[in-house]
């Protein structure tokens, strides 16, 4: 019976651990979780199903399978440590009652002639009140002593159990725990590199913005820098009309301010196509930095998201022993 005692306190024990350790797994499933939600909080071309997804999904099926079957043990339990109290009782009642039949014919069998108390019981020999005979009172005994030990066998096979599955559960919990960690950091890396890339060609092409800009300003100066002196040779040749009579003579200075028009306009529309190509060209720049801020918004989101959020969440699950028994290797209740 003393036996029985211990092994139902042990097996006591050994539910108190596993409930504490399924009770450890509610948060790290409650970050994987928040970790899947917050993911879906990135943004365009970072919307992929990437390793850290698949690697965050995973964990929470490994929890939710450690989680079913704590859960399963848990209640095996349970019915376990009934069925030792029911065993233990029936043994301590047996015990109880050989111990008071014990005591009654250890009682009778001191009774003597000269013994007080002792008299006549007419009938009583014709009286069978028993319920056993010497076989089924063994037999008894025996089954009571058989359940007993086999109940015991069961639990001890039962804790067996448990510490196999704290220790399954630990290993897988702890391998999925560092794949979804060296996951989260190889993308945040990725991403990191990324961005510095992004940034690098954002840098190039404000420098080349501003180079544009001034070559701008500089064709617009050479344009405008033209009107003075177009004006100066159409205001001779407008002169020169006004001559008289032979004196309008297409002389050599006539041919000469034509000549001077001519290659002032050329000079202007060359100068103007290669302002509109420059407009245009700073009009594409425009459109790669305006590009170039939205990628760089989104990696600054996801390492936000990523890095921030996921990470921090996962620094608070119970990797300490002392708080979370499922992350012990080994696990063992002795």
């Amino acid at each position: 019976m003393r036996e029985m005692d211990m092994e139902t306190e042990n097996l006591e024990e050994h539910k108190r651990v596993l409930e504490k350790a399924y009770a450890d797994t509610k948060t790290p499933f409650v970050i994987a979780e928040e970790c899947l939600l917050q993911r879906e909080k990135r943004q365009g071309i970072d919307q992929v199903h990437d390793d850290v997804e698949r690697a965050l999904s995973k964990e929470v099926d490994c929890i939710k399978r450690c989680q079913v079957k704590m859960k399963a043990l848990i209640q095996k339990a349970e019915v376990q440590l009934k069925m030792n109290r029911a065993a233990q009782h029936t043994c301590d009642k047996d015990a109880k009652d050989k111990g008071h039949a014990q005591h009654v014919d250890d009682k009778m069998y001191g009774l003597r002639n000269s013994s007080g108390g002792i008299g006549f019981h007419p009938g009583v020999e014709s009286v069978d009140n028993t319920v056993t005979i010497p076989y089924t009172w063994v037999k008894y005994t025996q089954e009571n002593i058989r359940r007993s030990q086999h109940e015991r066998e069961m639990s001890e096979k039962l804790r067996g159990e448990i510490d196999s599955l704290l220790r399954a559960c630990a290993n897988e919990m702890w391998s999925h725990f560092n794949n979804v960690n060296n996951a989260f950091q190889s993308r945040v890396q990725s991403t990191q590199d990324a961005k510095a890339k992004l940034q690098s060609h954002m840098q190039r092409t404000c420098n080349e913005i501003r180079d544009m800009e001034r070559a701008i300003e500089l064709l617009k100066k050479a344009i405008k820098d033209k009107e003075g002196p177009m004006k100066v040779a159409q205001t001779r040749l407008d002169e020169r009309t006004r001559r008289i009579n032979v004196e309008l003579c297409n002389d050599p200075v006539m041919k000469g301010l034509q000549r001077e028009v001519h290659e002032i306009r050329e000079s202007v529309r060359i100068l103007k196509d290669k302002l509109r190509r420059a407009e245009n060209a700073l009009i594409r720049l425009l459109k790669t930095r305006a590009q170039l801020e939205h990628d760089i918004g989104i990696k600054e989101n996801s390492l936000q998201i990523d890095s921030k959020v996921c990470m921090g969440m996962r620094k608070n699950m119970p990797m300490d022993p002392k708080t979370g028994p499922v992350y012990t290797m080994p696990v063992s209740c002795y």
